[in-house]
């Protein structure tokens, strides 16, 4: 009996020690480049999604209206599109990012889902408002009003259905006619 309290004792003592010498020698796999740990994305899924489930909001608080996916459309344009790209022209870093950020206007390779398009609008809302810890994926909350984190939450639950061709075409990364300026006019002296 004293054997196995005194291999528990020291069990106990070396597991710890060999934790912290692995992580205080650099050998943690933590650059970009390295290869996951061991079902690193499974054990990062599961509380992700727990914790997405567990603050439900499944009711978005506007309607998927034209307006507001073209609203959407540019929010994404503005906040997104920079780490998730536009359709046809994907980010230019994105592919060198852990985990990758997903292209959100792109056909998964397995089926025709378009980007997010299979997940509930509050789910990527969730993502939209909160971010995602060690993904790069940033929280908007102070950002982005509540109406705004919708809108760009629905234009991507929407992402695989017809959109409106204003929304279509901020999308497709094109320019949006600048508004017009006042120009300086002589003024008259007097």
């Amino acid at each position: 009996m004293g054997r196995v309290l005194l291999g528990f004792f020291f069990g106990a003592l070396l597991v710890p020690v060999a934790v912290l010498c692995w992580l205080q020698f650099g050998s943690v796999p933590v650059a970009v480049t390295d290869p996951p740990l061991p079902a690193e994305p499974w054990v990062t899924s599961i509380p992700l999604h727990a914790r997405i489930e567990k603050e439900l909001v499944n009711t978005p608080r506007i309607s998927a209206d034209g307006n507001n996916l073209v609203a959407g459309a540019e929010i994404y344009r503005d906040q997104c599109a920079v780490c998730h790209g536009f359709h046809g022209k994907p980010s230019s870093f994105a592919a060198s990012m852990y985990p990758a950020a997903p292209p959100l206007w792109e056909k998964h390779e397995h089926n025709d889902v378009v980007g997010v398009s299979d997940d509930p609008a509050y789910e990527t809302y969730w993502k939209v408002a909160n971010g995602i810890r060690l993904t790069g994926m940033p929280s908007f909350r102070k950002v982005l009003t509540d109406t705004q984190m919708w809108q760009v939450s629905l234009l991507l639950a929407n992402a695989d259905k017809p959109l409106p061709p204003a929304a279509v075409d901020i999308l497709h990364g094109k320019a949006t006619p600048a508004p017009p300026t006042v120009t300086n006019l002589p003024v008259k002296k007097h």
